[in-house]
Order: structure tokens, then C-alpha cells, then sequence
């Protein structure tokens, strides 16, 4: 998921700074009064997005027989964590409006019209729209119907939420460490801890990340959230409950968010009865006044250090505390948190002493920096376990994710889906869970045979193309050889270029059919017998090192026979500008199929 939430992340970044660009260009409104709105519109359109996925969904279903053909309900789309829109809340039937309506009158009806069908929104979605230009929110909205934000779904949204916030309404926020969770590891932590039932609870829950991918995890055990798990959560600023109850909505979830300092305040009363703690904390953060914590029950472990001043020099290990406090005997908590804390020394370290002589630390994984979307920091996953088996209450599994991560864009790195696959795995083993390994694994195999099958046919694709591209080279090598008006010395690169790739060509193609049928006769055998236990996936992945030995030597010839293609291409492009040629060959007609095949080839 991880993947397809940020693929289109630099289309949205680009759609919204436009938007803001925009507001800022041609209205006097400050950034505390365009954000809300902005986000207004953002919400609308994410809305419609899951609304009409859902109701493609549903139409699906019913035309297939799976679903009675009746009037839809808001528990067909809850099912698909979809809200039912009123038609005048459609992010569609906005941009119908005539020319001349007064959008921002449209606007604050949608927004009422949500409300009045979703309770869990009364009072918090953005109703501001007065203030701006009807031509400015025609503006508005058409940015935000580009195709990067149609298709935009998953985590995006909370993305560009927080990254709104950060950049205009929030620069405080930034300051004390409080920015969007990455989505691959809110998942890394889920996989950890598993939160697939009773009491979920984030201290410090900002646009509602961790609900979000607990739900996905429950949904993609084929359970119903709503009827697993509860989502509570405290948050300090009024404007992020907002974001965090138009979040959970739109993904068609309920949870009890409330304004607090969870520094001074437990206003659910949840010491000790939580399954499941989960959260980011702002890290470092210092000048909590010890004397308004020092006798909270939340913290068995003591104060972590206190100055002159009678302030906690640094958070973290409150927030660590806390949650330990808040679980219940059986309880897991997982959370982000700054690399320092790890190996904090005097009372820091006394109060880290006393958590890892209880048992209950499970696992610790380090991230490198650039993980963050608008910060570079590294950080920590802790994850604690009262529940912890006795055998293993003496062990704390240490993972080094350091190296492990895939580059998103130039400032942005996350995990890929294998990649969390596999950290996920190490913890299964560590907790012996062999069987879930192999099964991981096992389907790793599967994966191959599916690729494997797809293989003759991406390759006929690109030959399909290169024999056409081949063809209108070499007719065009051939018209331009008898003509006297171009020198010889002009002909030849492209001559020499053709016969290079038809030498490359043969090599390809003499490696091609062995490698395809021996690609098939082990995808035969495998699908016949899936390897299951360790002895057979390691038989099978030797048997497989070879071909994939192969398959990289032929990547390369594909490489080289693309490369060669390519540069006749070019060569009869330059040719076609002499007068003599320039009817002999359809520059665009080369171009078009040069980028086919380039296409193809990184396919195939």
C-alpha cells in the first residue's frame, strides 16, 4: 500500500502548493484562515474519490448478482469505508455548478450536509468559504480535480494534511517534532503489534494515521474494524482533532478523539486498560513541569530527570512511561521515537533500567533519516509486550533497518511492500512462528510463477514493436543508399548501427527460447508442488539461482538491443534532415515507437 500512496505524491505536492501559491497571490486572507478551507476542499475531494470507488464497487456487485439490486444505504459504503455523499456534497456536482453560482454558498452546504449525516463530523468540518473570490474557488476546486489528486487515495491524504498545516498554519507544530507519521512505519509498527482487537489508543494521534492502517490490517484479515477494535485518542490542538475526525470518516471509521495535553491529562481514563498504545510523540520535547507530573500514577518508573528550573529536561521517557502505564496485563504498544532516547544517560537511563527489567521490551528497530516528510531525522520503532511469553521475557529482539529502505523521491525514502514483508518476518521468527515464515515465503514463489507467466507476453509486445521500428529504419537505409545527394560517409553510422542490432538481435534471440521454456518448466513444477517447508524453499531457491542468473544476462541483451534501436533512431533522424531524405522517413512515427519500445523493454 505503502507504494501506491506515495506514487503520485510529487503530482500532489505540485497540485496544492499551486493552490496555495494561488490563495496567496490573490486574496489578503493570512494562512490561518485560507488552511482550513484549503483542506476544506482537499477533504471533498479525497470524499469523492473513496465515494465513487465504492459505488463503482457496489454497482459491480449488484450487476454480478453478489448484491441485491435496491436503493443504496450508508452501510453499503461504510462496508467499503466509504461515506454515502449527498449529492450537493459530490466533488462532481460542485464543479457543475453554473458559471456565476456562488460557490463559496456551496461549499459550507456540503459541508452541512455532511455533518448532518455524519455525527462523528458535527461542528468540524471547514465552513470559512465567505471570505474568498468566486473565481478563486472555482480555481481552488479545479486544481484539486487534476488527475494526481483523483487518483490519489490511501495515506496521501493524511499527507498533504500535515504537510499544509506544517509549512503555513502550524510552524510551531514543525518546531517541537510533531509531523506526519510515515505510513510504512505506522505499518511496520501494526505488523509488529498486531492490533486486531479491544482497546486501541493513541496519545498523540495528530490526523488519525494509526487508526487508518489498524483498520487495514483488521480489513485485510478479511474482519470487520467496527466490530474488532475501539480508536481512542488525545491530541493537544484543536485544529489537528479536525483532520483526525475528517480523516477516520472518510476512510468510513469512528474512534473518540478529544483535546488534551497527555503530558498533564488521561481525560478517557485508560490507565492500564489499553490492548493496544500506538503513537508518535514529539520528540525531546522539554520544560514539562515536573511538578504537576511528578505523582501521576502513569509514571511507576519515576521522573526522568528534572533542572533547577523544576522542568523535565526532556520528554521522551514520560511519553515512553505513559504508554507502558496505559496497557492492560496482555497489552502491546508500539511508537515512534528519537534515536537519542535508546541511549540517554543519567535519569533517563535509570528510568530505561527499570522498563527493560520488567520484560516487557520486545522489539526495537532502527530507521535511517530521510523517512520523514519534511524532516531527515532517524528515528526508533519501540514495541512493548506485557503479555510477553516467560521463555522470551529476557530477550529484546534488536533490528537494524538502517540499509533497508527504497527511494520514493529525492528527499523521501520508505519500504517497500517485501521490505516490510520481511522486517515482519524477523519478528516472527524471533516469536517462533516458523509456520507464517514459510507461508511468506511460499508465496514469494507463487509471485515468481505469476511473473514468469507474464513474461512471453511482455517480450512479444516489445518485438511486436521493434520489428516495426526495424522496418522503417531499414526501408529507410535502403531509399537513402542509391542517392548521390548524401554522402556516403552519412549513410554509414546507420548502416553500421542496423548490422550491430541485427548481431545483437540474434544473440537475444538465441538465449530467448531456452531461457522461456526452462522458466516454464520450473514454474510447472513449482505450481504442481509449492515448496512449504524450509528444506524445500531453500532446494527450490537454489534450483532457481541459475535462472535468475539468466534472466539478468538477458536484461542486459534486451538493454543492448533497445540501446542499439535507439541510436539508428537517432541517426535517421539526423539523415531526415537533408533535403534529399526528408520524405523518406516519418520522424514521429520513429519517435512514437522509440518511446513504445523503451516502455515495453521496462516491462519486459
Amino acid at each position: 500500500m505503502t507504494g501506491n500512496a506515495l506514487q503520485n505524491i510529487e503530482q500532489v505536492e505540485s497540485s496544492l502548493w499551486e493552490a496555495a501559491d494561488q490563495l496567496r497571490a490573490n486574496s489578503k486572507l493570512t494562512s490561518s484562515e485560507y488552511a482550513m478551507p484549503v483542506l476544506g476542499v482537499i477533504f471533498l475531494r479525497h470524499a469523492a474519490n473513496r465515494y465513487y470507488a465504492a459505488r463503482a464497487a457496489i454497482e459491480a456487485d449488484q450487476a454480478a448478482g453478489k448484491m441485491p439490486k435496491r436503493p443504496l444505504v450508508k452501510a453499503d459504503f461504510i462496508k467499503r469505508r466509504a461515506m454515502m455523499l449527498p449529492k450537493e456534497a459530490q466533488f462532481d456536482e460542485l464543479l457543475e455548478l453554473p458559471r456565476g453560482a456562488n460557490l463559496g454558498e456551496a461549499l459550507v452546504a456540503a459541508m452541512n450536509a455532511i455533518e448532518a449525516q455524519f455525527e462523528p463530523l458535527a461542528g468540524q468540518l471547514p465552513k470559512d468559504y465567505d471570505g474568498f473570490d468566486p473565481d478563486l474557488l472555482e480555481d481552488l476546486l479545479r486544481i484539486f480535480d487534476r488527475e494526481g489528486l483523483r487518483s490519489a487515495s490511501g495515506d496521501v491524504f493524511g499527507r498533504i494534511y500535515e504537510y499544509f498545516l506544517m509549512k503555513f498554519a502550524m510552524q510551531g507544530a514543525q518546531d517541537s517534532g510533531e509531523f506526519f507519521t510515515p505510513p510504512s512505519l505506522v505499518q511496520t509498527i501494526v505488523n509488529v503489534i498486531e492490533p486486531e482487537h479491544g482497546i486501541v489508543f493513541d496519545p498523540a494521534c495528530g490526523s488519525g494515521g494509526m487508526f487508518v492502517q489498524s483498520s487495514h490490517f483488521i480489513e485485510d484479515r478479511g474482519e470487520d474494524t467496527s466490530h474488532k477494535v475501539t480508536f481512542y485518542g488525545q491530541e493537544k490542538t484543536a485544529t489537528t482533532i479536525r483532520l483526525a475526525n475528517m480523516n477516520l470518516a472518510v476512510h468510513g471509521l469512528e474512534g473518540d478523539i478529544r483535546e488534551a495535553n497527555t503530558f498533564y491529562e488521561d481525560v478517557h481514563s485508560l490507565y492500564g486498560k489499553c490492548d493496544f498504545v500506538m503513537a508518535n510523540p514529539p520528540f525531546n520535547v522539554d520544560m514539562v513541569d515536573a511538578e504537576k507530573v511528578k505523582d501521576d500514577r502513569r509514571l511507576p518508573f519515576g521522573l526522568p530527570g528534572v533542572n533547577k528550573q523544576k522542568k523535565v529536561g526532556n520528554g521522551n521517557y514520560l511519553w515512553i512511561s505513559y504508554f507502558w502505564s496505559y496497557l492492560n496485563d496482555r497489552g502491546r504498544a508500539g511508537f515512534v521515537m528519537s534515536s537519542q532516547a535508546s541511549s540517554a544517560g543519567r535519569g533517563e537511563m535509570e528510568v530505561r533500567r527499570k522498563l527493560v527489567e520488567t520484560g516487557d521490551v520486545d522489539v526495537m528497530i532502527a530507521i535511517r533519516s530521510n523517512f520523514f516528510y519534511t524532516r531527515t531525522v532517524p528515528c526508533e520503532l519501540w514495541h512493548l509486550d506485557r503479555g510477553k511469553p516467560e521463555e522470551r521475557r529476557d530477550q529484546v529482539l534488536m533490528i537494524d533497518a538502517r540499509n533497508v529502505y527504497r527511494k520514493v523521491t529525492r528527499k523521501i525514502f520508505d519500504f517497500s511492500s517485501e521490505q516490510l514483508a520481511n522486517l515482519t518476518a524477523i519478528v516472527w521468527l524471533h516469536r517462533g512462528q516458523r509456520h507464517r515464515f514459510w507461508e511468506l515465503v511460499r508465496g514469494y514463489f507463487g509471485k515468481v510463477c505469476a511473473e514468469i507467466a507474464r513474461v512471453p507476453g511482455e517480450l512479444d509486445a516489445f518485438e511486436t514493436t521493434l520489428a516495426e521500428l526495424r522496418d522503417l529504419l531499414q526501408g529507410f537505409a535502403d531509399n537513402i543508399e542509391p542517392l548521390d545527394a548524401i554522402d556516403a560517409e552519412k549513410k554509414r553510422p546507420l548502416t553500421e548501427a542496423l548490422s550491430e542490432l541485427v548481431e545483437a538481435l540474434g544473440a537475444y534471440e538465441t538465449d530467448r527460447e531456452p531461457l522461456l521454456r526452462d522458466l516454464e518448466a520450473f514454474s510447472n513444477e513449482t505450481a504442481k508442488a509449492p515448496p512449504a517447508t524450509n528444506a524445500e524453499q531453500h532446494a527450490a531457491r537454489e534450483e532457481f539461482d541459475p535462472l535468475a542468473e539468466r534472466i539478468r544476462g538477458l536484461i542486459k541483451q534486451l538493454d543492448l538491443v533497445y540501446k542499439l534501436t535507439a541510436r539508428a533512431g537517432q541517426l535517421a533522424h539526423e539523415l531526415a534532415r537533408e533535403e534529399a531524405a526528408a520524405k523518406l522517413c516519418d520522424r514521429r512515427a520513429v519517435s512514437r515507437r522509440v518511446k513504445q519500445l523503451d516502455e515495453e523493454r521496462k516491462a519486459a
